[in-house]
């Protein structure tokens, strides 16, 4: 028998923020954070609490109401302003039980750092990267984290907790006009004025793809490159290492450092 994941009593709160489109740049629900609400809905729809710190006229914020929320509350602030002091002001007065929010943002600075500041803060456990939310019980839950290649990891957090939601989470449900255009945008003053003065220097470009690394071929005849330019690629991918000892994994890592050209071997 599987645990019951709904919980009425349990008070969530996803912090959400203005997404970007890869390619038309147009402003959007941010993908993460529209599953940690898809998260926190499955979790505790009568006690979910969607919060977001900027602007309250943004429309992009509709797009998260659409999911089927009554209510999305907003701290009205500059969009230079930092959003952590706000945020932890509020959070402390309102004390969730488990507050989500997605691993970075797709705008503006995208560092992933405000789970962990919002941790330090508030003195409370962050486990970052998410899957799911399997259970609450006895004042713990059970949370999958979501690892490489598709692997995932069975931990027990005791609550209060912050946990940010990876892109391996349930993905949203479709966000509807008319729950969109009939919920309540709440604006609260923000109540401390943070300007991000680094911030308000920085001027923002395209980014520029990466050159690709050319494989090397020595082949003298038109048939040794024709064979070298068609030939699948025998690469196995990496190693997991496990539970070994420290100085094996240490010497794993070097080694690929020196075959990738980072360092150079002394003689």
């Amino acid at each position: 028998m599987q645990p019951e994941k709904h919980h009425a009593d349990l008070r969530v709160t996803a912090l959400v923020s203005i997404g970007k489109h890869p390619g038309s740049a147009r402003e959007r629900r941010a993908g993460q954070d529209a599953r940690a609400v898809e998260l926190g809905m499955t979790l505790a729809s009568d006690g979910l609490e969607v919060l977001h710190a900027g602007d309250p006229q943004a429309e992009a914020l509709r797009s998260y109401a659409g999911m089927g929320l009554d209510v999305l509350r907003v701290l009205d602030q500059e969009e230079n302003a930092d959003v952590v002091p706000a945020l932890c002001r509020y959070l402390s007065q309102d004390k969730p039980d488990i507050i989500l929010t997605g691993v970075r943002a797709e705008s503006g600075e995208s560092s992933g750092m405000l789970p962990y500041l919002l941790g330090e803060a508030l003195g409370m456990p962050v486990v970052t990267g998410i899957a799911d939310i399997v259970a609450v019980d006895g004042g713990e839950a059970q949370l999958l984290q979501a690892l490489p290649r598709g692997q995932r990891r069975a931990l027990r957090v005791p609550l209060p907790f912050i946990a940010s939601v990876d892109m391996a989470a349930p993905a949203p449900r479709q966000s509807a006009f008319g729950p969109a255009s009939r919920a309540r945008l709440e604006s609260t003053p923000a109540g401390i004025a943070c300007p991000d003065e680094v911030r308000a220097q920085w001027s923002e470009a395209p980014a520029r793809k990466r050159p690709k690394r050319l494989q090397v071929v020595k082949a003298k005849t038109a048939a040794d490159r024709f064979k070298a330019a068609t030939a699948k690629s025998q690469g196995d991918g990496g190693r997991i290492l496990r539970d070994k000892p420290a100085p094996e994994m240490a010497q794993a890592i070097f080694d690929l450092l020196l075959e990738e050209g980072v360092v150079r071997g002394g003689r």
